[in-house]
């Protein structure tokens, strides 16, 4: 009975190649990292956006019927809330029209 010879390198490398042109698969004899794996999975975020779903806001409705007139009872309170803290000295400084108003030029000219 004769012995099987073991293939040789170059075979096998042929061989290699020819299963990765039968399959169309990348021939990748040096082991390279290529990230094949994550462009052929299937990509996530389609689904993401299925999974949610749209939130429609009170603007949005306003907006699309403004001949129901509808009142957003929580803008209306936020604005009680910040005329109440303007009226008590709370509320947020005015803009500066311009540099020389600002309070942090002001600030800069008094130290000097």
């Amino acid at each position: 009975m004769a012995a099987i010879a073991a293939p040789t390198r170059s075979r096998l490398s042929a061989l290699t190649r020819l299963r990765c042109d039968i399959f169309s698969t990348l021939y990748n004899p040096t082991g390279a990292r290529t990230g094949a794996k994550y462009l052929r999975a299937r990509l996530r975020g389609p689904a993401m956006v299925e999974y949610y779903p749209q939130q429609i806001t009170f603007k949005e409705i306003d907006k699309k019927y403004p001949e129901l007139k509808l009142i957003n009872f929580e803008e209306e309170q936020r604005l009680d809330d910040v005329e109440q803290h303007k009226s008590r000295g709370k509320g947020a400084p005015k803009k500066a029209k311009s540099k020389d108003d600002s309070r942090r030029l002001a600030k800069k000219k008094r130290k000097k």
